[in-house]
C-alpha cells in the first residue's frame, strides 16, 4: 500500500532541519527578552525613590518644569542639535535627561535665560562617561568650544 520512499514523510519524529529551527528561534527569544528585561530592570531603578523621597525621573521632571521658561527657540534648536548623534528611538529619552540637566544649571545659576554655556556645560555633564570619547569627537566636528568644562570630561 505505501512505498519506501513515502514512509519517510509519515515518521513520527519532526526532521532535523525542522528541531534547529526551533532551537534557533528559542535561541533568539531569549536573546531579545533577556535585553528588553535589561532596559526594563534599568528604568525601574530610575523610578525608585531616593533618600529624599523623589526618584531620578522626578527630579528630571522638576528641573525641565522649573526651567521651562527659560528656554528660548534658539536655545531648543541648540539642544535638538547636541542630540542629533543618539539613535532615534532613543533621542526623546535623552533630550529630556539633558535638558533637565542644563536647567538644573541656568536655574542654580540664577540665569535670566538658558544660554549656549548652559547647554555645553548641561550637555557635557548629562553624558555618560563611557560616552565621552564620541561626546568629544561630535563637538569638535561641531566647532563648539569645550575648553572651559575640560575639567567635566573624565
Amino acid at each position: 500500500m505505501f512505498s519506501k520512499s513515502s514512509l519517510g514523510l509519515l515518521s513520527a519524529t519532526p526532521s532535523n532541519w525542522f528541531m534547529n529551527s526551533i532551537a534557533f528561534w528559542t535561541f533568539v527569544l531569549l536573546g531579545c527578552m533577556c535585553i528588553g528585561g535589561y532596559f526594563m530592570f534599568r528604568k525601574f531603578l530610575k523610578v525608585l525613590p531616593k533618600a529624599d523621597g523623589k526618584s531620578k525621573l522626578d527630579w528630571q521632571n522638576y528641573w525641565v518644569e522649573r526651567s521651562r521658561p527659560l528656554w528660548s527657540d534658539e536655545m531648543k534648536a541648540f539642544l535638538d542639535q547636541l542630540v542629533q548623534p543618539v539613535p532615534s528611538p532613543f533621542r526623546d529619552i535623552a533630550k529630556h535627561s539633558i535638558a533637565a540637566e542644563i536647567g538644573k544649571i541656568a536655574v542654580e545659576s540664577h540665569a535670566p535665560e538658558v544660554t549656549r554655556e548652559h547647554c555645553i556645560r548641561g550637555y557635557i555633564v548629562a553624558t555618560p562617561r563611557r560616552d565621552n570619547r564620541f561626546l568629544i569627537s561630535f563637538l569638535e566636528k561641531n566647532g563648539i568650544d569645550y575648553s572651559p568644562y575640560q575639567h567635566l570630561i573624565k
